[in-house]
């Protein structure tokens, strides 16, 4: 029996007539008596006897009938779901992000989303750039937020902005009453920041050598955030992205970095695999709620 007909079946079990079947479908009585007809050719058996134009449902019909309410109930639901994922209203999406950009610019984007689109379930992970991207390979994601724009090959990147750098200092330090610093005032301090052969230590030392200096952290890091417990541990100045809202943490104080050194703020995601609908529209709020840095 075919969806139509299964459709049709049930409707005229239910309403008990084909003139109540057919407005309760919204279709012509010919049109119904018609594809009653057909279910019953190519079942081979009777579905309904007429008498004094009446229907009543033939024994095979009872029989029948739970198990095309039941099927009929999964396809209602199916239909639903459709609709619901067409108009964005249910869904999962996936998405990750490194610390800086999932502590600052992704919770005002998932607010966002979550107000527009209350029934899509969002599953957000916070992981190193060198995660994200795995994460991307294995399906684990299908959309991620770096503070970079150097990837493989394989991965589309999009860009959304930047942001520059700041210093963390303990609270006590002598340069406290400064506006900012620069990479020379640095030279001669202990210096907290990110590990070689990384995007950040990459454009920091890239500035630093073109002013004939020297950018060599004593303790490196993997992210930023952990750079918080060094700096309040009094352990140095630490040179970091300044998109991570830093003035939530007690026990060190911010001085931007005056020297032009940025990093990007890039959407990633696997080239060539195609969004869902819900994917599609956590995207376009990406897209509309990215930061002006």
């Amino acid at each position: 029996m075919r969806a139509r007909q299964l459709e049709v079946f049930v409707a005229v079990m239910r309403a008990g007539s084909i003139t109540a079947a057919a407005r309760m479908l919204n279709i012509s009585q010919p049109a119904l008596s018609q594809v009653l007809l057909h279910a019953e050719d190519e079942l081979g058996f009777a579905l309904f006897t007429r008498e004094k134009g009446r229907l009543h449902p033939t024994p095979e019909a009872l029989e029948l009938l739970p198990d095309a309410e039941r099927l009929f109930a999964g396809l209602e639901g199916l239909r639903r779901k459709t609709a619901d994922l067409r108009q964005g209203r249910a869904g999962l999406v996936r998405i990750a992000a490194s610390p800086p950009p999932a502590m600052s610019f992704l919770p005002g984007v998932l607010a966002a989303y979550r107000k527009a689109h209350p029934d899509i379930l969002v599953r957000a992970h916070v992981a190193p750039v060198a995660s994200l991207i795995t994460m991307l390979r294995a399906g684990d994601v299908m959309l991620a937020l770096a503070l970079d724009d150097t990837m493989p090959p394989d991965i589309d990147v999009e860009p959304l902005g930047g942001t520059r750098f700041t210093c963390l200092l303990p609270p006590d330090h002598p340069f406290l009453d400064r506006d900012g610093l620069t990479l020379a005032d640095l030279q001669d301090q202990a210096l907290i920041s990110y590990r070689a052969a990384t995007r950040p230590h990459h454009e920091l030392s890239q500035a630093a050598r073109a002013q004939g200096l020297r950018f060599e952290p004593v303790l490196e890091i993997d992210m930023s955030i952990t750079a918080v417990g060094f700096v309040q541990a009094g352990l140095g100045i630490a040179v970091v992205d300044s998109l991570l809202p830093w003035a939530q943490f007690a026990g060190i104080r911010q001085c931007p970095l005056l020297d032009d050194v940025a990093l990007p703020l890039s959407l990633l995601t696997l080239k060539g695999r195609v969004l869902s609908r819900a994917e599609s529209l956590m995207r376009d709020t990406i897209r509309r709620h990215k930061p002006d840095l």
